[in-house]
């Protein structure tokens, strides 16, 4: 039995020994010339679904077998996997997406690099270890993602060749939302967030699947310069600036991403594009400033005017600011106390939050 770390965690430590700022990924290991039973005697415990996965009783870090794969069917499960103990290293490492992440090490530290991986990392190259590549649509999402992970570093044109024809051939129609909302979320964090989107436009993805979606270069720079001042959320919601609200429906049943990042998302395309008119009256005002929870979630407004800001959406922003400046501004207490019975104090609550805003609205108008 020999073991082997794999992966992410390979590339990431050999990236920083060539001067790369890049942190380390979790450590993967493969196993090979091991049973599922003879993991499970040495304290294995075993968690894999499709294969045999196994977490170390002291580290909890992932132990794989090595294994070997066939496509039966469309999407990224549709695989038939084989796993003994007479698959090789090679053979494992055959079944990777790029061949940076082909690399092994074991545990003394000595590299085994069958496919050019290093080769690879030297001419910084994102280059597919083999054909069997364009048989899982995940792989252009991936592709996209190692190419924001990593913006020194160009895609080889074999490998664009193969992540057009996986979209031409439809496989991408077959990818989970779940997933596809997952690589999309992850490459928000990674170090040039607009090359993920450049490589998906370049291969047809993008007009493909996400046709209602406008990905200006506007939107593409603010994107690269959200710091680590911006939530995921804020993140999220600069890639739809100059997308038209009513498409968001449609990309975010594509995406499946959480309901907060959903919901930020779509408060500043309507706040931009006009759904939530600053010309509108004190009771449209009202139920806007409701539907932004500007009083019961002030950080959720919050980031919402930071993301005005950041748009130069700056009389969007200090009206929005005003108005919900003016509402907190209504005494709840004094206007409950003027209705004569219980069940009237929420219109007077509303009669007196209406009559606040609507001299804001004319305090606004007056210094405009």
């Amino acid at each position: 039995m020999k073991k082997y770390i794999v992966g992410g965690w390979v590339r990431d430590k050999l990236l920083q020994e060539r001067g790369f700022a890049v942190r380390p990924s979790d450590r993967d290991w493969v196993v090979i010339g091991a049973t599922p039973e003879e993991m499970i005697c040495q304290g294995y415990t075993p968690v894999g679904k499709d294969f045999p996965v196994f977490l170390h009783p002291k580290t909890h870090e992932e132990y794989a077998l090595a294994r070997t794969e066939r496509k039966s069917g469309n999407g990224y499960k549709g695989f038939v996997f084989y796993t003994a103990p007479n698959v090789t290293l090679e053979q494992d490492l055959y079944r990777r997406d790029l061949t940076v992440n082909a690399i092994a090490m074991d545990e003394n530290g000595h590299v085994t690099d069958p496919y050019g991986g290093c080769r690879d990392l030297e001419a910084k190259v994102l280059r597919n270890v083999s054909d069997a590549f364009k048989e899982d649509p995940v792989r252009v999402l991936r592709a996209a993602r190692f190419a924001a992970k990593l913006p020194d570093f160009t895609i080889a044109d074999e490998t664009k060749r193969l992540l057009r024809s996986i979209v031409e051939s439809g496989e991408t129609d077959y990818l989970v939302a779940e997933r596809v909302g997952r690589e999309f979320m992850k490459a928000l964090h990674e170090a040039k967030p607009s090359r993920f989107f450049e490589v998906l436009k370049d291969c047809g993805y993008l007009s493909s699947s996400f046709p209602k979606w406008r990905l200006t270069s506007k939107t593409m720079d603010l994107t690269d310069a959200a710091d680590d001042s911006y939530t995921e959320s804020e993140r999220f919601a600069l890639l739809f600036l100059d997308t038209d609200p009513s498409a968001l429906g449609e990309i975010f049943k594509l995406l499946r991403v959480s309901s907060e990042n959903e919901d930020l998302a779509l408060q500043f395309s309507r706040t931009l594009h006009g759904a939530e008119l600053r010309s509108g009256s004190a009771e449209e005002v009202l139920e806007s400033l409701k539907r932004k929870d500007a009083l019961r979630r002030p950080k959720r407004f919050a980031s919402l005017m930071k993301l005005l800001e950041s748009a130069s959406a700056i009389k969007d922003q200090a009206f929005w600011l005003g108005a919900a400046e003016a509402l907190m501004s209504v005494d709840m207490k004094a206007a409950a106390e003027v209705a004569e019975d219980r069940k009237e104090i929420p219109q007077a609550i509303r009669a007196a939050s209406l009559k606040a805003i609507e001299a804001y609205l004319k305090e606004f108008a007056d210094q405009h």
